[in-house]
């Protein structure tokens, strides 16, 4: 028969040896725990930001002034009838080129064809007894030299024969007249140049002083346009035009496509006192019609040059709290701000005045991801990558 009281006290100190077991390996799990979790996380580096980059380059740069101006044909002639009868026929069509003689338009001709002949008629009449007149005058000439005539006959008929000479010369002016008021039945264009409207229908009853033309007629080429610039911008233009005519580029409202090359023409004699604007005009050809009267187009005038400028496209300029700033590439491919202070703005491209010589790589697109230090990946422009890369969080 076992003994009881030997086998309890084994059983518990087995017990008792299993609690402390696990009391020793809890006090050694929990500080082990608390080191784990104090451990940084290690994170997998970010990938490179897709980004454009261009270099800086050296080159001659173009000082324009911007301006919004307004083509103005340099010659419109509202065509009008200058005699008084029934417009018989018009020989333009609304909107067709007319060359300065073509014929416009037919008033009746009869009643001033009438007058024509009534001109002459009258001066041939005037001829005849002026010859007549001429003959009596010498054949008393000869007479008085001979004793056989009176004198007072030779000075009467000298003196007919220099009022019928001086009527010929009236009835030459009323014949000329005639031929003129004829020439106007015929309504000619005066320049060259595209027609308007058709102000007056065939078979309508027209009169010299009517105020409504016929059709008004503008000169398309050459053509002007009139635009304004600060006077603040008055001494180099007017030093820069002395040397030579300024180039002035046309170019459509949004600036996205060039309409004409044209040459300074005018500088207004004045500024402008409430804006302090002062007027300039410029010529330029318009063959392909790519100026219209009226409309407004964004004027460039070329006043100077820039030589060896150091120029990056406009978008790597940025603007910070510091001013402005690019994105320069380093040698290891991470990118660094850079301080910059810019200059003029031509075609796209910026004039750097200091901060980034010519060679270094910049950012130009993609900018919004980045950050002093941060790894980039060179891409094309048209990459789509970019316009992830550069979105707006």
């Amino acid at each position: 028969m076992t003994n009881t009281n030997t086998l309890f006290p084994h059983a518990w100190r087995l017990a008792v040896t299993g609690i402390l077991c696990l009391a020793v390996a809890a006090a050694v799990a929990i500080p082990l725990y608390r080191y784990v979790d104090a451990a940084p996380a290690k994170t997998a580096p970010s990938p490179p930001v897709p980004v454009v980059v261009q270099s800086a380059q050296r080159r001659d740069l173009p000082v324009v002034i911007a301006a919004i101006g307004n083509v103005q044909a340099q010659n419109t002639v509202n065509v009008k009838v200058r005699v008084d009868g029934q417009l018989q026929q018009v020989y333009f069509q609304e909107g067709q080129l007319v060359h300065a003689g073509d014929l416009l338009g037919l008033v009746d001709p009869r009643t001033y064809q009438a007058q024509v002949l009534q001109a002459k008629a009258v001066m041939d009449k005037d001829q005849a007894q002026l010859i007549s007149t001429q003959v009596d005058y010498t054949r008393a000439q000869k007479l008085a030299a001979a004793g056989a005539g009176p004198t007072q006959t030779v000075d009467t008929l000298r003196a007919q024969v220099a009022a019928l000479r001086a009527a010929i010369e009236g009835d030459q002016a009323n014949l000329a007249i005639a031929k003129l008021q004829l020439s106007f039945t015929r309504v000619t264009s005066p320049i060259t140049g595209r027609t308007g409207q058709r102000l007056i229908d065939s078979g309508a009853i027209v009169h010299g002083a009517d105020t409504s033309g016929l059709v008004t007629i503008t000169q398309m080429d050459p053509i002007s346009i009139q635009f304004s610039v600060s006077q603040d911008e008055l001494p180099t233009i007017l030093a820069a035009q002395g040397q030579a005519p300024l180039k002035v580029m046309a170019l459509t409202r949004d600036n996205s496509r060039q309409l004409a090359r044209g040459t300074l023409s005018f500088i207004d004699s004045q500024v402008t006192s409430g804006s302090g604007q002062i007027q300039l005009k410029a010529d330029f050809a318009n063959t392909g019609r790519a100026l219209w009267p009226g409309e407004l187009v964004s004027v460039r005038l070329q006043e100077g040059t820039i030589t060896g400028a150091t120029v990056v496209p406009a978008a790597a300029v940025q603007q910070g709290q510091q001013g402005s700033f690019v994105y320069a590439v380093n040698a290891d491919g991470t990118v660094a701000p850079r301080p910059v202070r810019p200059g003029e703005v031509v075609d796209g491209m910026q004039q750097i005045i200091a901060g980034i010589d010519p060679g270094q790589k910049v950012v130009t697109g993609g900018q919004f991801r980045l950050a002093a230090g941060v790894k980039i990946t060179p891409v094309p422009p048209a990459d789509p990558a970019i316009s992830a890369a550069g979105a707006r969080p």
